[in-house]
């Protein structure tokens, strides 16, 4: 196991979005190590590096992030890149029953990184209860087999934080793929309406919107979940942009027909080639936790945009050593706020999210599971 004990000390932090948690410079110095490290143990990222002027010994001093060449997310699904420590590691991949895959590659401490800052958010907002059993919807795939799709990964993990009593998939495996259920998933969310015990709803909130419009179609009654209920959704709607609401709209519909508060429905942002959440908070803005900073870049000559304009959504995070995603840049097109700016009562920037960037050929797992939501 290499030791990076700047970049282990800043992902480990406790309280997620406390600024003052954070020394002075220790953003700066684990950035600088996993950089580092990715000069020694990746191959060919000493060059990349240099290619865009800078070498290792300028991250030494460096405390502009925005100067550390990101890789482009879609480069990914090209390309498998590995340093010495994801050889072996962990494979997770992106995309759902066909397309590009995004492959990438998670050692233990990247993987534990990456879910203590799950971990740390829903302690944030008291949703680890340990003693509250609930019933799971996931609007995702059933798995088959190993599981190695990212989506299926994450709503397995987000089911630790509360015991589960029974667990309902959205995209039932057939065995040679798999196939959305919106009738078994009205039979569920009726059932666990009748036992009582808080529901948990992850995944893609096309497929919950396909519920709750056939719900309304076959008149079934509106339902009241538990109080303690819970919807987190990810994915987004990608090649179903067309049928998309306002999150606003879904929230306030999933309050009518299910009882779930508008409070409690919050989106989440993140990606295989970009592990770190991004959680709304309760005036469903997504601040940026300690672990991370954004960038948002101008898509013309990639320069940095100011508070309030529009660009390429980039991160940057030490967290990771398997891969040399610690700076990336998404197809997302976003704008960043100064934490001010929400009420809620965090303090750190948040980001506004806008759409894809361009019709490229790049696929992921929401893409996918459009697919088969298109096909029923």
């Amino acid at each position: 196991m290499f030791h990076l004990p700047h970049s282990d000390a800043l992902c480990a932090l406790s309280n997620p979005y406390c600024q003052d948690s954070v020394a002075p410079q220790q953003f700066d110095r684990a950035m600088a190590e996993i950089s580092q490290f990715h000069c020694l143990q990746t191959p060919g990222y000493a060059h990349w590096l240099q290619a865009n002027g800078l070498t290792a010994d300028d991250l030494h001093g460096l405390d502009d992030w925005a100067r550390l060449p990101p890789i482009f997310a879609s480069f990914f699904k090209q390309h498998l890149l590995l340093s010495a420590s994801g050889k072996d590691a962990l494979e997770l991949t992106s995309s759902g029953t066909s397309g590009q895959k995004s492959r990438m590659r998670y050692d233990a401490r990247s993987l534990a990184a990456a879910q203590h800052m799950v971990e740390r958010i829903f302690c944030h907002y008291a949703w680890n209860t340990p003693d509250t059993p609930c019933n799971y919807l996931l609007l995702s795939y059933e798995p088959h087999g190993p599981i190695s799709l990212g989506t299926s990964f994450t709503d397995q993990f987000l089911c630790r934080f509360a015991p589960a009593n029974r667990v309902v998939y959205a995209l039932r495996s057939t065995g040679s793929g798999h196939q959305f259920d919106p009738f078994g998933v009205i039979e569920a969310l009726q059932s666990f309406a009748e036992e009582g015990l808080p529901v948990r709803i992850f995944g893609f909130p096309a497929f919950l919107w396909q519920v709750l419009q056939q719900m309304q179609a076959s008149a079934v009654q509106d339902l009241r979940l538990p109080a303690q209920s819970l919807a987190i959704f990810g994915g987004g709607w990608k090649t179903r942009a067309a049928d998309e609401i306002p999150r606003q709209q879904l929230y306030a519909q999933i309050q009518q027909q299910l009882g779930i508060a508008v409070a409690r429905c919050r989106d989440g942002y993140g990606a295989v080639e970009h592990a770190v959440p991004y959680v709304e908070c309760a005036r469903h803005h997504f601040h940026v936790p300690v672990y991370a900073r954004v960038i948002v870049r101008n898509p013309v000559d990639f320069a940095v945009q100011p508070y309030g304009q529009p660009g390429l959504l980039g991160f940057v995070s030490p967290y990771i050593s398997s891969s040399p995603a610690h700076a990336v840049v998404m197809s997302d097109i976003a704008t960043l706020h100064p934490g001010s700016s929400c009420d809620c009562g965090l303090d750190s920037d948040w980001f506004e999210l806008h759409g894809r960037a361009g019709t490229s050929a790049g696929r992921s797992c929401a893409m996918a599971a459009a697919e088969l939501l298109g096909r029923h």
